[in-house]
């Protein structure tokens, strides 16, 4: 069955991270991406059908600068019923085929933009990275031990978390209302606006005093001996997330803990926290996933990318799956009636471009390949 979004054309231009996470999202739930990439392709680490980001859609080699590559541009947003783009504030401006220009040629166009700090505002036109967006919400500030500087949470928080998951939402639900109004509009999707929004909980709890505005010092940051991660025997690490009460007496009983310290008392923490890491030390990670595996006691292994895909939950689920010889995550969320799926490996740069734009309807194929506002791998 097709996805949920069969029948949606997409127009990507190519960016790196948070935009393309979010073609690759749409695509994945069964929309037509057409990703439009420079002729020399854009960063990349390792071969092309790897960069997993890029699965699921065709690539047409543009030469933006080239006369003709902003009207093959606005032509095929003039058939699209979405175009994103991830560049600096002004870039696509400058290349002819901004918002303006864009919505002129297709006044029902959604009009996805993915950047860094937003488009206005006095960073808007500064360089940055995932990190540094983080670091001005004040989410990184959260993110870490007592006593300890703030950790990185690789770029699954930022990018992808605060700025792709946004961007997708923004343009699905542009396109609702675009239904109903039949204009489209722009869709400015930030880092900085969505890894804020997603600190809407944390706000609640500083105002309702349940929350200190300190590394390592509340509930679910560490700060309390029932939500952490412990190390064991082997090396291995396990993660404890025994909150309420039903759980914690779970927890407790299957660690085997006796007369534990007091948990509703954080000046009996510290005693607690010992007196758990003292018991998780005395197995092995996965002895200790075997003894929590049937109970509510809210322990599991802390898994590496490489042993997540073999664990039976998430083999038993589908949740990652093997395309192409490649194994990766598998499409989310699920549809009882229009699943998402997988559809084509990454592409390399301009590997479709004949064909694609073929079917788009595009003429003149052969003299822009002439000109070298397009190129065919």
């Amino acid at each position: 069955m097709p996805g949920p979004l069969a029948g949606l054309k997409v127009v990507e231009l190519a960016g790196i991270g948070p935009a393309p996470f979010a073609a690759m999202l749409l695509a994945d739930l069964g929309a037509e991406v057409l990703r439009l990439e420079r002729p020399e392709g854009g960063l990349r680490l390792g071969e092309p059908e790897h960069d997993l980001l890029n699965r699921g859609r065709r690539s047409v080699a543009v030469d933006l600068k080239h006369p003709d590559g902003a009207a093959l541009v606005l032509g095929l947003a003039a058939k699209a019923d979405v175009l994103l783009e991830g560049f600096r504030p002004g870039v696509a401006e400058r290349l002819g085929v901004g918002p303006d220009a864009c919505l002129a040629a297709n006044p029902r166009l959604v009009y996805g933009r993915m950047t860094g700090w937003g488009q206005d505002g006095p960073l808007a036109h500064t360089a940055g990275h995932d990190i540094t967006y983080l670091g001005l919400t004040g989410a990184l500030s959260g993110i870490g031990r007592a006593g300890g500087p703030p950790q990185v949470p690789i770029n699954l928080l930022g990018d992808f978390g605060g700025g792709a998951m946004f961007l997708a939402v923004g343009v699905l639900a542009a396109l609702f209302e675009a239904g109903r109004s039949g204009r489209g509009q722009v869709v400015d999707a930030a880092i900085v606006d969505g890894s804020a929004l997603l600190t809407t909980m944390v706000y609640g709890l500083l105002h309702g005093g349940f929350w200190q505005d300190e590394r390592g010092a509340n509930l679910i940051d560490t700060g309390a001996p029932f939500y952490d991660v412990y190390a064991c025997s082997d090396g291995g690490h396990v993660a404890v997330g025994a909150l309420e009460p039903q759980f914690y007496a779970a927890f407790v009983a299957r660690l085997g803990l006796q007369d534990p310290p007091d948990r509703h008392d954080p000046a009996e923490w510290p005693a607690l926290r010992a007196a758990i890491a003292a018991r998780f030390a005395t197995r092995t990670r996965d002895e200790w996933a075997a003894v929590f595996a049937d109970t509510d006691g809210c322990v599991g292994p802390v898994l590496t990318f490489l042993e997540a895909p073999e664990h039976p939950h998430l083999a038993g689920r589908g949740t990652f799956v093997e395309h192409d010889g490649v194994l990766q995550p598998a499409p989310a969320p699920r549809f009882s009636r229009t699943p998402g799926a997988l559809g084509l490996r990454p592409a390399r740069p301009g590997e479709h471009t004949v064909e694609a734009l073929t079917e788009w309807g595009v003429p003149d194929i052969e003299g822009l390949l002439t000109k070298g506002a397009i190129t065919q791998t």
